[in-house]
């Protein structure tokens, strides 16, 4: 991987380069490199170890609500975003909203994906510890340092051609398991007759009010906030044109659901044939070491590991970008494309390190994977989908409604903390946003949205309905 870091490294000589490789991706690789954004650890560990102990809807987060963000972000989003010709989410925001509203979103998309890439760390030291019995620290220090190295040496390049090797050799493993692991037990005709009547319902079990609360947030904290995640815009971004940014969204949520599907299907036969596992989360390394050669455990460790770091190398490149280009020039407006080229680079090693402090604290894969987005939820989503789709959506508004999703957020935290408070926040940001915009027109009218070189952006025609073949613009 390193390597190949260096190898992209040729390529990645502007920031345009390091953050969108050139706004050329044609679509099989668009659409790999989506899919291994979202298959870490978090996926093959951590919905395996959630099936494991609460079926299907132990995993409405992942892979179901994160399908479910990729096929919307194909026909709502990409067409327009391709449109902008922009590095960075952060550059939406600002020229939709402000400088404020930039500097909002990349904060909270820095968090997001700090204790992202801390859930994929953790992840790589649980394979590690399961597997050779190597230390946490030893494991997660390890693997941070090779997905930091190719990521800040190539960019988007190396993640993008890393993320296509990855994506072969995770579709080899988990393939690989599940069908060995269908064949020794038995089939599904020995596995359904003796599962819980639960283990495949969607809905909750209970229709009290918290717990449909609860349920409303599995959808939205995957399937609605990272409709603004960096990570997945910026393949729309890097894509060859419109439509192959919108077709290789939609390969994406298909080719994600059915691949993420395999460890969820693994996790609950593991209830039947391993009912007294200690550690959830460790269902998937158990099962391959029982159930397959030592030389196919060997190509599935390195399906495992190569998920996790085409899930956290995208995520560091993430935070980079918006650093660079969205911090960066508030404390140096005449930065040179090489100083912030430079600073990108250097923000991966920095920012990793936090997500290594950030793993060796909280040392659990799935929910540090699904927590990461509160703050995308509770004040973030909302102004982010006004601004695509509400013309009237202005400044004041906007700032309005973050900040009542924040507070909501804080307060719910600290008296209600049973209640779901980043979806509390939800609640109070989109009220807030449809009282205040009305009411601030006359004052704090809507900007248009411009791309990158000041032409006003054509909004007619942009859900994603362009054929699926042929040419397109």
């Amino acid at each position: 991987m390193i390597l190949v870091g260096i190898y992209a490294s040729r390529k990645t000589l502007s920031m345009t380069q390091f953050v969108v490789a050139g706004r050329g991706l044609p679509v099989w690789l668009c659409s790999t490199t989506i899919v291994a954004t979202w298959y870490g650890g978090g996926t093959l560990l951590g919905s395996a170890g959630a099936a494991y102990d609460g079926g299907f809807l132990g995993v409405i987060y992942d892979p179901f609500g994160a399908s479910v963000s990729l096929l919307l972000l194909g026909f709502f989003f990409v067409r327009l975003f391709r449109r902008l010709k922009i590095l960075t989410v952060a550059d939406f925001m600002e020229q939709r909203y402000g400088r404020v509203a930039g500097v909002a979103i990349t904060i909270g998309i820095m968090f997001s994906n700090t204790a992202w890439v801390g859930s994929m760390l953790v992840a790589f030291a649980v394979i590690f510890e399961s597997m050779t019995g190597t230390p946490m620290l030893v494991g997660i220090v390890a693997g941070a340092v090779v997905i930091f190295a190719y990521t800040a040496i190539g960019g988007m390049w190396a993640v993008v051609l890393t993320d296509f090797i990855q994506m072969v050799i995770i579709v080899i493993g988990i393939v690989t398991l599940f069908v060995v692991v269908l064949i020794d037990v038995g089939g599904w005709g020995a596995i359904l007759p003796k599962l819980r009547p639960d283990t495949f319902r969607m809905l909750p079990i209970t229709n009290s009010a918290e717990d449909w609360l609860d349920y409303a947030r599995a959808w939205a904290i995957l399937g609605l906030a990272d409709l603004s995640s960096q990570s997945l815009i910026q393949r729309a971004l890097a894509a060859r044109s419109e439509r192959v940014a919108q077709n290789s969204f939609y390969l994406a949520g298909i080719g994600y659901l059915f691949f993420g599907m395999m460890p969820v299907l693994l996790g609950i036969v593991a209830g039947v044939t391993l009912p007294t596992l200690a550690a959830s989360e460790a269902v998937i390394p158990t099962l391959a070491t029982e159930h397959l050669h030592p030389v196919m455990v060997a190509v599935f460790v390195g399906a495992m590991l190569s998920a996790i770091m085409s899930s956290a190398d995208s995520a560091l490149l993430a935070i980079a970008s918006m650093v660079a280009n969205n911090l960066l020039p508030i404390v140096k407006p005449d930065a040179t494309d090489r100083t912030r080229l430079l600073v990108a680079r250097l923000t991966i090693p920095v920012c990793g390190s936090l997500a290594i402090v950030v793993a060796l604290n909280i040392q659990t894969v799935y929910s540090l994977m699904i927590d990461s987005n509160i703050l995308l939820l509770a004040a973030i989503i909302v102004p982010f989908i006004a601004g695509v789709w509400w013309r009237k959506a202005n400044r004041t508004g906007a700032l309005s409604a973050m900040a009542a999703g924040f507070v909501t957020w804080v307060l719910t935290m600290l008296f209600l903390p049973s209640m779901p408070a980043d979806f509390l926040g939800l609640g109070a940001c989109l009220v807030t946003l449809l009282i205040v915009t009305p009411l601030t027109q006359r004052f704090d009218p809507p900007r248009l949205l411009r791309d990158s070189d000041g032409k006003v952006v054509d909004l007619t025609d942009r859900l994603g309905i362009l054929p699926l073949f042929g040419r397109s613009p």
